[in-house]
């Protein structure tokens, strides 16, 4: 058995009233959980708007508390998980409240079977836990989950550490005892529990310690079960007894459950009694994580029957709401959607701004730094050959405005194309190797890319005239499960991040996003720069 504890002090500043937080611990007292957890949320916000770290913490801390209460672990950890990061861990005045927290964290985590966790959130809890009771409990927790791991030397030791520091405290002591009994036994079988057993259940009969009763005559009836059954059963239906006077279902079944295994008479009444039972308390677990939020609708439910109470009074201005309303909705609808006309038209004009302007570099721009490689890198200049390539870029540009496709150069050798260009920009200074550029490469690839795949190629070379200083550039062409990949290398000076999209280079990552392709820039000062290029057929 866990023990949880509640952050549970008042208020401590006066000038920030919270009515929400009292009342929730008015709830708290009243075994009324779920209107407790409605309070501390509402409290929770309040603090919130004060900018009151602390108590917003608290009430985390307590909805957390009554999540892992109610049977929803997992809601119950990640509460008190965002719960940390609203307290000082070197401040000793918030320690109980970090206590507090740990020890939920701990108890969810055992919950889940995460013990690991559990471990390392009570000894956390034992840090923090700044009295003696606190401690005591941390401890017990903490040996608990030992003891549920089968890591019965710690949890022994644990317990007699408990036992020597509690023998005048007559709830610990009995606590104590009947754990380092119970994990003797389980450590040797050969161990006989029964006298310290016998001795917690008498002291918490006469302290009136019913849940201590309840354990310990669970525990009782496992060790009897098979020594002695009718001890056993005697044990398992005192559990059953007692289980029922705290209201305890989850012990009722165990309680059950010992009963059906002891007693073959009434096995059909009890496992009816099971059955029924487990179904009911099935029903309410599955449930548990959606509670809360149906006592929030049941608030909001609540708002609109009292503000229904008041239609009858205002139905006429309510009618002549609604049609000033729709009168002003849709002036303001008539005024956006003409905007929207407004601002789409603009957006048009500028998309086929920028679409002439990218139209222009392409055809223009890079038309005519091809032509001034070619006389720059060539010696025998052929003047007609040059002023044919001049009047085509004219041509080119003149056609822009007609947004003119020339089909001609849609048929011609689009591999043929990629080599020409690339071999365009080889001179003595710079020599350009090409791999891979078969026809095969390019087979079923639509026109508009490959104007797209020549822009990519003539804008990477371009570039590289420019900046980049080297004197080998090499383009290899792969083509794999309906793929294309490009791949540049230049050895020469390389190219910062800062300008890897300045320049030309901002359309070229353009034109891959049209094709639904991707670069990757592989750059390295003095070491040159690698670019991969891929993109579907």
């Amino acid at each position: 058995m866990f023990t949880l504890t509640y952050c549970s002090d008042k208020q401590k500043n006066s000038n920030e009233p919270n009515p929400y937080y009292d009342r929730a611990f008015e709830f708290l007292e009243k075994k009324n959980e779920d209107s407790a957890y409605v309070y501390f949320d509402k409290a929770k916000d309040i603090f919130e708007e004060h900018k009151n770290r602390v108590m917003e913490g608290k009430c985390l801390i307590n909805i957390a508390i009554i999540s892992t209460n109610k049977g929803d672990y997992y809601s119950g950890q990640l509460i008190s998980t965002q719960a940390i990061k609203y307290f000082n861990e070197n401040d000793k005045d918030q320690f109980s409240y970090i206590y507090s927290n740990y020890n939920n964290l701990g108890i969810s985590s055992d919950n889940l079977k995460d013990y690991k966790n559990a471990i390392r959130f009570h000894n956390l809890a034992l840090k923090f836990a700044n009295d003696e009771p606190n401690k005591i409990i941390a401890l017990n927790n903490l040996g608990n989950v030992y003891k549920e791991n089968k890591e019965y030397r710690q949890a022994i030791k644990i317990y007699k550490t408990i036992l020597t520091n509690s023998k005048s405290n007559n709830k610990t002591y009995p606590t104590a005892l009947t754990n380092l009994a119970v994990s003797k036994w389980l450590a040797n079988p050969n161990y006989n529990p029964e006298p310290d057993l016998l001795k917690a259940l008498k002291i918490r009969e006469i302290e009136n310690d019913l849940w201590g009763q309840n354990s310990s005559h669970s525990h009782l009836a496992d060790y009897f079960t098979n020594k002695n059954s009718e001890k056993a059963l005697f044990h398992a239906s005192k559990m059953y007894e007692v289980s029922k006077k705290i209201k305890s279902p989850d012990d009722q079944l165990e309680a059950l459950k010992k009963i059906i295994e002891l007693d073959s008479k009434s096995y059909k009444i009890s496992f009816q009694r099971y059955s029924k039972l487990e179904d009911s308390l099935q029903t309410v677990r599955n449930n548990s994580k959606n509670q809360f939020a149906l006592i929030r609708f049941d608030s909001e439910k609540l708002k609109t029957e009292n503000a229904e109470k008041e239609v009858g009074l205002i139905q006429r201005n309510i009618g002549l709401a609604a049609l000033s309303l729709l009168l002003i909705g849709g002036f303001f609808l008539y005024k956006r959607r003409k905007k929207r006309l407004q601002q789409e038209n603009e957006l048009k004009i500028k998309n086929n701004q920028l679409k002439l302007s990218k139209k222009v570099h392409d055809v223009v721009a890079n038309g005519i730094y091809q032509v001034m490689a070619k006389i720059e890198n060539q010696e025998n200049i052929d003047k007609n050959e040059m002023l044919d390539e001049l009047e085509f870029v004219y041509e080119k540009s003149r056609d822009i405005s007609y947004e003119k496709i020339d089909s001609k150069e849609e048929e011609e050798d689009f591999s043929k194309k990629i080599s020409e260009l690339i071999a365009s920009f080889k001179n003595e200074s710079i020599n350009t190797y090409v791999a891979g550029n078969d026809k095969t490469i390019w087979k079923d690839l639509k026109i508009s890319t490959q104007e797209e795949v020549y822009q990519i190629v003539r804008e990477l070379l371009v570039n590289m005239k420019k900046h980049s200083q080297a004197d080998r550039v090499v383009f290899k062409f792969e083509r794999i499960n309906n793929f294309i990949t490009i791949s540049y290398t230049d050895n020469g000076i390389g190219i910062s991040g800062e300008l890897i999209y300045k320049n030309g280079l901002t359309s070229t990552v353009s034109r891959i996003e049209n094709v639904h392709g991707e670069i990757i820039f592989d750059t390295e000062i003095e070491k040159g720069l690698k670019i991969t290029i891929s993109f579907p057929i």
